[in-house]
């Protein structure tokens, strides 16, 4: 059942409005004005989605009691105001992670809007080019984007990817087979590793 209680309470706090009016206009014609989010279940906990009119723009797990930061920091980087609600991406990405949880869906097929320096986007998309049940090292990563030496860099990128699961950088591990770096959690990083090599037989 889905919960969004947590959301119009920070949407209706005064420091929420006077924060978005701050945000101002979106910064070009490629974004929206109006980000719609909601909270997903999920069985690791729940996660916050945010979407524009292109597709979504947030997954992440909310940290804490309310998903507060979360929402601000997406206010941040579109310059938009922030509106709990549903809408046609958000219904897909519900629908999909369904699936995805249940071990019925492998791949993902949603529209996404993500905003990101010009080497973040090159890791994001190598992110998306991982198979379900595969794992990749960071250097690995590094070396399919054509840049061997920025293993740091690459797992930075990782660490800004605001759209979890979706945009796999939880099947990125350490060289050694240790699990590293991950925002939600390494126990979560595990369970999504688990789930995905019983279901990919």
């Amino acid at each position: 059942m889905r919960t969004q209680t947590p959301l119009q309470d920070i949407t209706a706090d005064k420091n929420f409005e006077s924060r978005a009016k701050k945000a101002g206009p979106a910064r070009s014609p490629a974004t929206s004005a109006r980000i719609t989010v909601m909270e997903i279940p999920a069985p690791i906990g729940h996660m916050l989605a945010g979407a524009t009119d292109r597709g979504l723009c947030l997954l992440e797990f909310v940290n804490g009691e309310s998903p507060e930061a979360q929402l601000a920091a997406i206010e941040k980087t579109f310059r938009a105001r922030v509106t709990p609600g549903t809408g046609p991406h958000l219904e897909a990405a519900l629908k999909q992670l369904e699936e995805y949880f249940s071990g019925r869906r492998k791949t993902f097929d949603l529209s996404l809007d993500m905003q990101g320096t010009p080497f973040q986007q090159d890791a994001w998309q190598a992110l998306l080019a991982i198979p379900y049940g595969c794992t990749v090292s960071y250097q690995e990563q590094a070396r399919s984007m054509g840049r061997p030496s920025a293993v740091r860099a690459v797992a930075n990128a990782n660490g800004a990817n605001p759209v979890s699961i979706i945009v796999p950088c939880h099947r990125v591990i350490g060289s050694n087979g240790t699990l590293t770096g991950y925002g939600g959690g390494l126990w979560r990083k595990q369970h999504l590793l688990d789930l995905e090599k019983r279901y990919s037989g």
